[in-house]
């Protein structure tokens, strides 16, 4: 449905128009009524809410007109039009392989996981008393890529192979003691992953040798990637395996081996081999295609290289008491302490993916993934038996899941008959078809495709493995109880519930994280995902089975373009960090375009998030720090001096805007005239658009390039950590050097910098959810949501301003869409400190604002415009309540060491055991105005981070340390 057509009110007189208030999706998703709304604006000193965000909003910014998008539309009817767009895709068995295969997603998981807020809305475990469930579930996602891979650690998963990939290439390069700058990557790997490393290594200065292994290697290289099988299906002599590694070991460089997890429940694992490391994908453990994604990359490494691992990595500890309890280890967050020196800009994961993917293993168990597994490999060897029967040369005679035929000539012929019969093929060159089966394959299936070759159906019932002698595994996995317990649907589902208990996401509260935005996930917008015609669409498939995903990505993008003020977007990169490096390709690709490849300097704010800097060291720039003044704004006239220094290598400035203070800037025309006064560019972080949208558009205001979160302003929901997606969008004379796609060559500009993600459109399956919102808020939807963002905010600062200076305001002593209250004064005097204050908001049914980001020891609050006058009062009482406490701290009352900050969270179980502290048990868990109806129970006291990292142990313990700790598996 176009655009024009899309904006249509509904021509049913009895339904209610998008247009009264009280029916309007906008008035469900803003939580403040208008009763509410007069109250607040009152608090914070004005007479109504144009009257505060005109005094917030620099005038120099504000767009005149209002956002160009379609009338909003009630969720009935959004819903109508997301099924027209559902019915033009078309769903196919689909035999492409190339990495992407169908699965079938176990419906208790689907339900009870993909489709529960309580795992989709969670945050990101950083406060891991209150994240024990995700935590759990992700080191079971650990323990099984340990296990399959058979290394000794796995991180909590990446975003998906071609970046996990691109990831290990940059983990080899670091630990390496080679002095070659060169990767060597196997032939036989998938082309989308090759695209992606090229993408990467060009930047940093690697050069890349794809060639056929079965040749041999250089004299010199730092690493080398196998596919294992390959992309044709082959599988080699275990020797050949063998001889990588040894040839690597000899070269001083690593091994890695990009391995079918499937595939090695019956395969000789990497760690056998000799591999330092494993990259892959675990979409095929019940997550479904989704037209690219959202799906979980891995990695996992030998002893030794725990340390180096990107991304997430979930390790067990213990508690006060001595319990075990898990929190995120080592380099968490290691963009904001490494920063330019980062070698991975990556601060996520794909945590609700990674969680599916480690259920799927929990409710089949090793027996069930070696069965489906057999039942795969076994219908490929039928099909590659029945296929030489009938004359077809199979090109392989080792294979898992894939199958080569040579057909000359008749390749196109083969694949038409095969559509014909509602089945998509392989297309290789003229010559050859590639056939990937998978869990969904029938026999009816391979009869089906037999016949597309014009061969009739075998009756042979019993064919032999097609797998090389020596190969087939006899090691064993998964041996940990939790993947033999829950074999009963009921187990199962009580194990997720189990695990969602523990855990508090949106649904129980709100999360005020600053920076981050956690705002509604409308279960309207959410319902669409599941949906067959969106999950069962290939990435690689032809354009017309996906024209309902493209004619929605189509008008997502132009949507996108118009509140952002920019002209062209790519919704590739399937992460914020994704977007931004995408953004500064862009722009060093510009400059070469321009013939100044010299222009390689990136000034940042002192205050930018870490993965700002580790972006622009990953696009191949050099980091200079700018300064920000005393009140947190970029320091104009260190800014100057910058400029003047690098005039001609400058490349780019990366702001955040409103700044990562929360403020709207004044000065943020002037920034962006002196850079491009320079001959630079501007390239403002999106992180922040919550404040911007229907008020003023970055692309107007001096931006040309921007990531945007959709997984902040957008409303695709956090899922734990993940997934995200961060489009980048640019003005017209950067277009040019958008991402693009080797195997979908309409996929971005001929000109583009190649793809920053495997999949053509990214996590393609997620793209209805903001689709949903914009389409439901429209304009004035959008332009209120922004406002009343500004409006929470505000009355927060307001509220706890006499309680907890606010450290940056903006002008007039406003802030934006957050605000930071500082702790520092008070640590000093009293001792308590700004985690004390996290884990104590937890007795009071809360999670924490984002602690000591972008200033140590405050705390950074926004309440986004989903949350009521209700909910922020009940937030601003725990916290003044909490100031009274610690105001008893101060006076004595309580040492801070025996006080209820410092021994937050309390548990239920400490209150059955000796009580010798100096308060009462009531305060201690019903603190305020804590009740005990929906009283929300922290499953762990407080987590020793340090013991865990002295002590590192990234996968399942025994079963009877969980059970001494009365908390689970």
């Amino acid at each position: 449905m176009s655009v024009s057509s899309a904006s249509s009110a509904s021509s049913n007189p009895t339904e209610p128009t998008a247009t009264s208030f009280s029916a309007s999706f906008s008035a469900r998703h803003i939580g403040p009524r208008p009763s509410e709304q007069a109250k607040m604006v009152a608090e914070c000193g004005f007479d109504s809410l144009d009257a505060l965000v005109a005094a917030a909003v620099p005038s120099a910014i504000r767009s005149q007109d209002e956002l160009r998008l379609p009338p909003p539309v009630s969720e009935r009817q959004a819903i109508a039009e997301l099924r027209e767009l559902a019915r033009k895709n078309r769903p196919m068995t689909q035999m492409i392989g190339l990495g992407y295969y169908d699965t079938v997603t176990p419906a208790v998981i689907r339900r009870n996981v993909l489709e529960n807020p309580a795992w989709y809305t969670a945050y990101t475990p950083y406060q891991p008393e209150i994240s024990q469930g995700r935590l759990e579930a992700l080191l079971n996602f650990q323990t099984m890529v340990s296990d399959l891979t058979g290394l000794t650690t796995a991180n909590a998963s990446l975003l998906d192979e071609g970046t996990a990939v691109a990831e290990a290439m940059m983990l080899m390069r670091r630990v390496s003691k080679a002095t070659s700058r060169t990767l060597v990557v196997d032939a036989e790997c998938l082309p989308q992953t090759i695209a992606v490393v090229r993408t990467r290594a060009q930047q940093v200065g690697i050069d890349v040798d794809v060639r056929d292994l079965s040749r041999g290697l250089p004299e010199e290289f730092f690493g080398v990637v196998v596919q294992y099988p390959g992309v044709s299906g082959v599988l080699r002599q275990p020797d050949f395996y063998h001889r990588i590694g040894e040839a690597a070991k000899a070269a001083k460089a690593l091994y890695c081996m990009a391995a079918d997890l499937l595939a090695l429940t019956l395969l000789t694992p990497p760690g056998e081999f000799g591999a330092d490391v494993a990259a892959g994908t675990t979409q095929r453990f019940g997550v479904p295609l989704g037209y690219g994604g959202p799906h979980a990359g891995y990695l996992a490494v030998r002893s030794g290289l725990e340390r180096s691992l990107p991304g997430r990595l979930v390790g067990v500890s213990i508690d006060a008491a001595g319990a075990p309890a898990y929190r995120l280890a080592l380099q968490t967050r290691e963009q904001h302490i490494r920063r330019e020196k980062a070698t991975s800009n990556i601060c996520t994961a794909q945590v609700l993916l990674a969680v599916m993917a480690a259920m799927y293993a929990v409710y089949h168990g090793p027996d069930g993934l070696r069965g489906i597994a057999e039942r795969v490999h076994g219908h490929a060897a039928t099909l590659a038996a029945a296929l030489r029967a009938g004359g077809v040369d199979v090109v392989h005679e080792h294979f898992f899941d894939t199958v080569l035929a040579r057909v000359p000539g008749r390749a196109d012929a083969v694949l038409a008959a095969a559509r014909d019969a509602g089945i998509n093929l392989g297309r290789v060159d003229a010559d050859h078809v590639r056939v990937a089966c998978d869990e969904v394959t029938t026999p009816e299936v391979v009869d089906a495709v037999l016949g597309a070759f014009g061969i009739e159906a075998t009756s042979e019932s019993r064919i032999r493995s097609a797998l090389p002698e020596g190969l087939q595994r006899t090691s064993e996995y998964l041996t940990h109880e939790v993947f033999h317990t829950y074999r009963s649907e009921t187990a199962m589902l009580r194990y997720l519930r189990k695990l969602a208990d523990f855990d508090y996401a949106l649904d129980r509260g709100m999360i005020p994280l600053g920076s981050c935005t956690m705002k509604l996930n409308a279960t309207t917008e959410m319902e669409p995902i599941t949906w067959p015609e969106f999950t069962n669409i290939h990435p690689f498939a032809p354009a017309e089975d996906a024209a309902g995903y493209r004619e929605l990505i189509d008008q997502l993008s132009r949507w996108l373009a118009e509140v952002t003020g920019y002209d062209s977007v790519s919704l590739q990169p399937n992460a914020g960090s994704q977007g931004e490096l995408a953004g500064l390709l862009a722009i060093r690709a510009y400059h070469r375009a321009n013939g100044q490849p010299e222009r390689d300097v990136c000034l940042i704010p002192s205050s930018a998030h870490g993965t700002n800097a580790a972006s622009a060291v990953l696009a191949g720039m050099r980091v200079v720090v700018v300064a920000c003044t005393s009140n947190g704004d970029v320091d104009l006239d260190d800014l100057r001096k910058k400029v003047d220094a690098h005039r001609d290598t400058l490349a780019a400035i990366m702001v955040t805007y409103p700044s990562t203070h929360g403020v709207y800037e004044t000065g943020i025309a002037e920034l962006a005239e002196i850079v491009h006064e320079a001959g630079g560019q501007v390239y403002v972080d999106g992180a922040n658009l919550n404040a911007l949208l229907g008020i003023a558009k970055p692309g107007e205001f001096g931006g040309d390039v921007s990531h945007l979160n959709l997984h902040k302003t957008f409303c695709i929901p956090h899922g734990g950590g993940g997934p995200g997606v961060g489009p980048v969008a640019a003005r017209a004379h950067l277009a040019p050097y958008l991402p693009n796609h080797p195997l979908v060559p309409d996929a971005g500009p001929e000109t583009g910098i190649g793809p920053i993600a495997a999949a053509p459109f990214g996590s393609a399956s997620i793209l209805p959810i903001s689709w949903a919102y914009v389409r439901m808020m429209g304009s004035a939807g959008l332009t209120e949501a922004t406002k009343v963002a500004v409006l929470n905010a505000n009355y927060v600062a307001a509220r706890l301003a006499p309680h907890y200076p606010v450290l940056y305001t903006g002008q007039n002593g406003l802030v934006a869409h957050e605000c930071i209250l500082d702790l520092r004064e008070l640590t000093k005097q009293t001792g308590v400190t700004v985690e004390d204050v996290a884990k104590r908001l937890i007795d009071y049914g809360f999670h924490a604002p984002t602690m000591s980001f972008p200033v140590a020891g405050t705390l950074m609050v926004e309440p986004t415009e989903s949350e009521d006058l209700a909910e922020l009062d009940r937030f601003c009482e725990a916290m003044i309540a909490i100031r009274r406490e610690i105001d008893e701290v101060a006076a004595g009352t309580w040492s801070v060491e025996d006080s209820p900050l410092r021994n937050a969270p309390h548990t239920a179980e400490q209150l059955t055991g000796e009580w010798s502290l100096p308060y009462d048990r009531r305060t201690a868990v019903y603190p305020g105005r804590t009740t005990p109806q929906g009283k929300y129970w922290s499953p762990v006291r407080r987590v020793e981070s340090a013991y865990g990292d002295r002590n590192l142990v990234c996968s399942c313990p025994p079963v009877s340390s969980y059970e001494s700790a009365g908390a689970s598996s």
